[in-house]
């Protein structure tokens, strides 16, 4: 239920002036602002800095928020669907190859693709657990046989350079991981035989938006590496997956990463733990994240929201960027992302707002699309490869328009709002966003 209260602002002049001096609507039926000590149980929780390591294009993962053919092999199929399944691309051997190289160029390798075991039952994450070294075995042991821990997965992660672009990576076993991935990416047998045989899957982010081609080939730590499959597996920021032995190849470090599944127990607790088990340092993210709805009836008060000084300031910030190009990953000030924008324009008006859409998601609570209002985010799950993943926004800007940084080959503009695949619409409540990690 909502339920309209009058707001005063000052003149400014145009389109700005108009949208934000438009009444406010306040929330009803909707959760309360969380205490300080119940926040961690509803947003997810992201980890924070970056360690170098082995060389200048790698980096450890602590936040989670970044050609030449080979003659003997060709992609095809640079997007194939089978109802709303993308495919990997299609290896072709010519002249009868048994092998087919992963990387190219001057520090040129070429693997002999190893046999990928089919899938077998789902495993659902919850945790994701990152170190700036090795995990010692006896602490993967001791995770392992946390109380509510159902299984865990030992993987490599770090940020790789991939055409000058910082791509956070994981490094996989394509037998056991893709168990822990959505439905679609995992039952794809072609996509985990291109990864095992060398290949990198990117999100469907990277590749759909980015700009990174199925079946293309990208330039990482002075190696080729072919785009095998576009896949998404919902893991913090995890743009990119290869094999643990590209990922050796790499620099990325091996078993400094944990995916975690505790289907009955609370995450935030399980979190608090696992943290006292792990080597300090260690980082845990919170992926899977539900958002716990207190019973009984609550309003937001309007203090929880955002000022009409504030909305100017975010809306006026947005629309200057007007014709700015989008590049994958890029926070501003001259090209941005999708929430990069977003980011970006809210921080104009001293507003804290995390990196990433899934982070901006839950920001503050939802409204009705027929009840939004400038300043408002609005979200998308446009990813076939994870139907379920946020992975667009824009900023609401009335009258059925949006203004927002669509993908690669494009600028930010205002547009229609669209509905196919809308996910929802967020008011953004300071106090949450500034909490989300």
């Amino acid at each position: 239920m909502l339920e309209r209260r009058a707001r005063s602002s000052t003149r400014l002049g145009g389109k700005v002036t108009r949208v934000v001096s438009e009444a406010r609507q306040d929330l009803a039926y909707r959760p309360r602002l969380p205490r300080p000590g119940r926040l961690r149980r509803t947003v997810p929780l992201i980890a924070v800095s970056l360690v170098t390591v082995l060389t200048a294009d790698v980096f450890v993962l602590g936040e989670l928020t970044s050609g030449s053919r080979n003659p003997d092999v060709v992609a095809s199929l640079s997007e194939r669907r089978a109802g709303n399944r993308y495919v990997a691309a299609v290896r072709q051997a010519r002249d009868g190859a048994a092998t087919t190289p992963a990387q190219q160029g001057p520090a040129a390798q070429t693997v002999t693709q190893q046999p990928v075991a089919p899938l077998g039952r789902l495993i659902r994450p919850h945790l994701f657990v990152v170190a700036n070294r090795p995990l010692p075995p006896e602490v993967v042991e001791k995770v392992r046989k946390t109380k509510g821990v159902a299984a865990a997965e030992v993987t490599g992660a770090a940020d790789v350079s991939v055409d000058g672009k910082r791509v956070p990576t994981m490094g996989v076993d394509p037998s056991t991981f893709r168990s822990y991935t959505p439905k679609v990416t995992a039952s794809s047998d072609g996509l985990w035989r291109n990864i095992a045989a060398g290949d990198m899957a990117v999100s469907f982010e990277l590749g759909n938006d980015g700009g990174v081609q199925l079946g293309s080939q990208v330039q990482s730590g002075g190696r080729r590496l072919r785009i095998g499959a576009y896949a998404t597996v919902g893991m913090g920021s995890i743009a990119a997956i290869v094999s643990k032995g590209t990922a050796a190849a790499l620099g990325i470090p091996e078993g400094n990463a944990l995916v975690v599944s505790a289907p009955k127990v609370d995450s935030r607790k399980l979190r608090l733990s696992l943290l006292k088990i792990l080597p300090k340092g260690s980082q845990v993210a919170t992926i899977n994240p539900v958002v716990v709805t207190p019973k009984g009836r609550t309003v937001w008060p309007q203090t929880a929201f955002m000022s009409a000084d504030q909305l100017k300031v975010v809306l006026t910030a947005a629309v200057s960027k007007l014709g700015r190009p989008y590049v994958w990953g890029a926070e501003g000030p001259d090209t941005f992302d999708c929430s990069g924008l977003v980011q970006w324009a809210y921080a104009q008006a001293g507003v804290r707002m995390p990196r990433v859409t899934y982070q901006q998601w839950v920001t503050g609570p939802q409204v009705p699309l027929s009840q939004a209002q400038p300043g408002d985010l609005l979200f998308w799950r446009n990813d076939p490869t994870n139907p379920g993943y946020i992975s667009h926004v824009a900023i609401y800007w009335g009258d059925g328009k949006m203004l927002h940084a669509p993908r690669t080959g494009d600028v930010v503009k205002i547009a229609d709002v669209y509905t196919k695949n809308l996910a929802g619409v967020v008011r953004v409540s300071p106090q949450i966003s500034a909490r989300v990690r």
